[in-house]
């Protein structure tokens, strides 16, 4: 019986270590995800690669082309191989090609007015990406 308690209570540390290494906690900054997200909402990112994103997922990434650090959360409209959305993000009229090049993605905010997204730096690259948005918990308001 001790034996068992000892097994069932490592297994419950790794499965514990195991989502604290998947799993991250980041809480949203200003207003270029309004309304699906406000300043002060936290959100639970799986860390994860590119493999798992699909055009409508929230994904946060490192800032890109800043000296201010920092993880920026923002809404993938595409994908590598999908067809490069120059209509909506003129930026990439620039970029030679007609699909979304490999290791790397489309995002947009969902408040055009606030965002800071690939309408102004273009693609994010893989190798910045934390992770997809799995839970979003909303600061409460006094």
């Amino acid at each position: 019986m001790m034996l068992l308690l000892v097994l069932l209570g490592l297994g419950l540390a790794a499965a514990l270590t195991w989502c604290r290494v998947r799993m991250v906690s980041v809480t949203v900054r200003g207003d270029s995800m309004a309304p699906t997200l406000r300043s002060g909402d936290r959100v639970l990112v799986r860390r994860s690669r590119l493999r798992s994103v699909t055009p409508g997922t929230l994904v946060v990434f490192a800032r890109p082309r800043t000296t201010e650090p920092g993880w920026m959360i923002k809404r993938v409209i595409a994908v590598p191989g999908d067809a490069i959305p120059r209509g909506e993000v003129p930026t990439l009229w620039s970029y030679p090609g007609n699909h979304v090049p490999a290791r790397r993605l489309v995002v947009l905010g969902d408040n055009p007015a606030e965002s800071y997204d690939s309408r102004h730096f273009g693609y994010v690259k893989e190798d910045s990406l934390l992770g997809v948005v799995r839970r979003i918990s909303r600061r409460t308001t006094a």
